[in-house]
């Protein structure tokens, strides 16, 4: 009988570990009047951190404040598209109230296996929500589902590049033949790229081990400078890129800031933290009341020009005087505080 008894008490104990493991923490999940949130995060890196940074901030602006009256249940897929099915399978399981997917990859498997259930989904980093296949359409998304766009600045980014280099020609593009995000910019490049004299040659690549192998290939066919998308798998193994290039005094334009940090030279990008701050406003929203079908997806509300002045000195690269007063980014920028960023 006593052996029966421990092994009851075995499996009391079993449950609870995994019902604190799935929350990410422990008590104040189990009570009613907490709202549980369950953030997909695709891969970890600046950008998409910043990204949830924001998040959480525009939720506390709202009145929705993490480990008060709101839970946030943080999970990384780390570049991993099982893993993001996996988390957010989990939070449609454990009946969460609002899910939200940072990046294509995390917010397409939130929408997957939310769509079927009452439980709301925001996305944020989502380049093109319509051909990933998580929106209707962008006024009208339907499916219980809406959030913001990353979408790049494509022209402005043409523009910045002929100007930095008046006389290349072949760019260079490493992109993920999984993610529709870096597909849908690879052909907006494409598209725009003669108008300013551009060549663009790409190689598409699995998974991060295909990268130097990728890099090589374009560096072989000519590539004069790299534009590098925001391609979460190659954005976690930018340091690769980095290196290959750097050793060929090859620039590398950036997408955002956060890859200026990591090495590459200059971008006409948006602030990350400042787009995550946007989803959590839409997702106050929702909680409120509102429908997610009903809110229009949003994009970023500007683009600003940066420059990694450092980058420039080591390649030999002088900085045009359109840019000479541009925000500078570099590894040695000290990171804003969120209300730095928020001002």
């Amino acid at each position: 009988m006593k052996r029966n008894l421990f092994k009851k008490l075995a499996l009391v104990l079993a449950v609870m570990t995994v019902g604190s493991s799935l929350y990410g923490c422990s008590g104040a999940l189990s009570k009613k009047d907490v709202i549980l949130i369950g953030v997909n995060q695709f891969a970890p890196h600046p950008s998409l951190d910043n990204c949830y940074n924001g998040f959480a901030e525009g939720l506390k602006e709202s009145g929705y404040v993490d480990g008060e009256n709101i839970k946030i249940d943080l999970q990384n897929a780390q570049a991993d598209m099982s893993k993001a099915n996996t988390i957010s399978n989990s939070f449609v399981a454990q009946k969460y109230n609002l899910i939200c997917g940072i990046a294509t990859p995390s917010a397409q498997t939130a929408f997957n296996n939310a769509q079927d259930t009452d439980i709301p989904v925001v996305f944020s980093a989502v380049t093109d929500p319509v051909s990933a296949g998580i929106v209707v359409s962008l006024d009208k998304p339907e499916h219980n589902v809406t959030g913001t766009s990353d979408l790049l600045p494509v022209e402005l980014q043409m523009e910045l590049m002929r100007t930095f280099l008046p006389s290349a020609h072949k760019v260079g593009v490493v992109y993920t033949l999984s993610e529709v995000n870096s597909t849908v910019q690879l052909k907006m490049l494409e598209d725009i790229a003669p108008t300013y004299g551009f060549e663009i040659i790409s190689k598409g690549i699995n998974d991060a081990k295909d990268i130097p192998i990728a890099v090589d290939a374009l560096i072989a066919d000519g590539a004069e400078c790299f534009a590098n998308l925001l391609d979460n798998t190659v954005v976690t193994s930018l340091s690769t890129v980095l290196e290959k290039t750097n050793a060929k005094k090859i620039p590398v334009f950036g997408s955002e800031p956060e890859q200026l940090r990591a090495g590459c030279l200059a971008s006409q990008g948006i602030d990350y933290f400042k787009l995550g701050e946007q989803t959590g406003k839409m997702a106050a929203r929702i909680l409120k009341g509102e429908k997610a079908s009903d809110i229009p997806v949003e994009y970023a509300a500007e683009s600003q020009a940066y420059v990694n002045f450092a980058a420039c000195a080591a390649l030999g690269i002088p900085v045009p005087a359109e840019f000479a007063n541009a925000t500078a980014m570099d590894a040695n920028t000290p990171t804003a505080t969120p209300q730095e960023k928020t001002e």
